[in-house]
């Protein structure tokens, strides 16, 4: 099987240093190399850099860390999803309690993002490497 979890397939990818830097702080670094299984939308350093100045710092700050809590877990859904497990317009509830909507019409994208690299499985779950952070409904 595959030997790495979540977190050290992330970490060996090299362009999720932000996303890991985020999921350390906001104390998710065990859940992702828990059990599971899991699978993560995991946004890129660029989609990082793309979000607003400031944004990312912010939501580093300690007394942010329910809010960052809530942008990373919304970005997890329980169980291993393949990308040939999606059908067009289904919703699935994400770890941080709201849906995400998948669209097949273009691509796969999740929500506003586009699923940019599919199926990178780990030991624990699978990532979908998406293009832009999704934000849930406040």
């Amino acid at each position: 099987g595959h030997s790495k979890d979540i977190v050290d397939t992330a970490a060996a990818a090299g362009s999720f240093t932000t996303l890991l830097a985020a999921a350390e702080a906001a104390g998710l670094v065990e859940t992702l190399k828990g059990e599971g299984p899991l699978t993560v939308f995991a946004p890129t350093d660029e989609a990082f850099a793309a979000l607003p100045e400031g944004t990312v710092e912010t939501l580093f700050l300690p007394e942010n860390r329910d809010q960052l809590v809530a942008i990373l877990t919304y970005h997890v859904i329980a169980g291993a999803v393949m990308s040939g497990d999606l059908s067009d317009d289904i919703t699935a509830a994400t770890v941080q309690g709201a849906d995400i909507t998948i669209d097949l019409d273009n691509g796969v994208m999740v929500n506003d993002a586009n699923v940019v690299t599919a199926d990178i499985e780990a030991s624990n779950g699978v990532i979908h490497v998406i293009d832009k952070v999704i934000m849930p409904p406040m």
